[in-house]
């Protein structure tokens, strides 16, 4: 079985992508660009890219030598996006409860491997991938993108989810979850301690941050949104591990405690806060904690999880916490909290990732803002200074869209070009 499972990942790669092309030395010309970083809008700026990187950004002039002149002077030109809440490697949801056990490893590898390509062709270069059932199946996936393997955005992935027994990051409802798979346990705690040692674990397989669930959810049966689960002396054993390696720690926390308990353990990031009252706000804002609140996420799973037959319980918190999440995202927008952009792409199908700008205007944000948000916003929510701007030094990730994204922002939704590290994926 393991041979045939190798055989079926080397088929995948050879049908998705030959061996990936040395980056030419390029010469950009641009119609209007947006970089990321700032809100100014410059034109006939020409970017210069060598060996997967941006050198210079400037006027444009004569090509210089070496280099191949690439016109998309009748675009507006931005960096490549950021979602920074993402599930590739996983199967994503249905309303089959049991789909992520019997999809083994292997096959839970190849699914990711299309998701991967789906989001790059969609104009996502980077992601944050926060967790799946199979845990280090998403380090597999980056590792593969990393040699070329296969076609994909750049990923930071969490290995598993940190979560107390029978808690939000687990697979309820299908077997007694003592009988799971041990790969879809490996991050379940009990005790700071466990939750530390969990940490370490992840950490020293491969994961780029570590993932923690602080609350219930809304897509796991037998939680609560509202309710935490992980103490805040767990949470605070998880960050005293990963920042005393220098990674992050991101919470998932619908609930206003569980929120709270998150900020006052140290998380540098909440993602949801689906029920943030004003006192969690006011405190992410004072401690420079990071909220990624997936605000079209809820329209989805109302729609097609109906649809489809999700379970009943989920579509019941999903209408409990969908227009509360909205709201206070919009009092986020105004207290000023530091927002990065983060949709939960795996609930919904990937590729849909830039469905969410829509719903970030419509609720509070200014068309720059939300760019800025999936961006320079976004690398720098995830400590980064090689993703996310159109500036010397940062990787030559860029997007362009014939229409302006600053009158009218569904425009992003449709990608005409991607370029990764220099080298045009479409």
């Amino acid at each position: 079985m393991r041979h045939v499972q190798c055989l079926a990942l080397t088929a995948l790669a050879a049908g998705l992508v030959a061996a990936p092309a040395t980056a030419e030395t390029l010469y950009v010309e641009t119609g209007r660009l947006i970089d990321g970083m700032t809100d100014r809008v410059r034109t006939g700026q020409c970017v210069m890219i060598e060996d997967e990187r941006i050198t210079a950004v400037a006027d444009c002039g004569t090509t210089p030598a070496g280099a191949t002149r690439l016109d998309w002077s009748a675009y507006t030109v931005l960096p490549g996006l950021i979602d920074l809440h993402t599930h590739l490697a996983d199967v994503g949801q249905s309303a089959d409860l049991a789909a992520p056990m019997k999809a083994s490893p292997a096959e839970t590898a190849l699914v990711g491997a299309r998701n991967a390509r789906v989001t790059l062709d969609a104009g996502f270069t980077s992601v944050r991938d926060v967790g799946t059932y199979r845990g280090l199946t998403d380090v597999a996936l980056r590792n593969a993108i990393e040699r070329g393997d296969v076609p994909g955005p750049r990923m930071w992935v969490a290995g598993a989810y940190i979560t107390i027994p029978g808690g939000g990051g687990e697979l309820n409802g299908v077997v007694p979850n003592e009988q799971l798979p041990p790969d879809m346990r490996l991050g379940v705690a009990t005790t700071p301690d466990e939750a530390a040692a969990k940490a370490a674990f992840l950490l020293d397989q491969g994961a780029d941050f570590i993932k923690t669930i602080a609350t219930g959810a809304v897509l796991a049966i037998g939680t609560e949104p509202g309710a935490p689960e992980l103490s805040e002396e767990q949470l605070r054993a998880v960050v005293k591990v990963a920042h005393a390696r220098g990674k992050r720690v991101t919470a998932h926390a619908h609930g206003a405690e569980g929120i709270k308990n998150a900020i006052r353990a140290g998380v540098d990031s909440i993602e949801h806060a689906s029920l943030a009252d004003e006192e969690a706000l006011q405190m992410a804002k004072a401690h420079g904690t990071w909220l990624v609140m997936d605000i079209y996420n809820g329209t989805y799973i109302d729609e097609e999880g109906t649809r489809e037959g999700w379970p009943e319980e989920y579509l019941r918190k999903n209408r409990e916490t969908t227009d509360t999440q909205r709201a206070a995202f919009r009092r986020a927008v105004e207290l000023g909290v530091r927002i990065g952009y983060g949709t939960d792409a795996g609930v919904y199908p990937h590729g849909f990732n830039a469905r969410q700008f829509r719903n970030m205007v419509k609720y509070g944000m200014t068309p720059m803002q939300a760019i800025q948000a999936a961006t320079g916003r976004a690398a720098e929510e995830m400590g980064r200074d090689d993703v996310g701007a159109i500036a010397p030094g940062r990787y030559a990730d860029m997007i362009a869209v014939k229409a302006d994204p600053l009158a009218d922002i569904t425009v992003l939704e449709t990608i005409d070009h991607v370029m990764k590290g220099g080298t045009m994926v479409r």
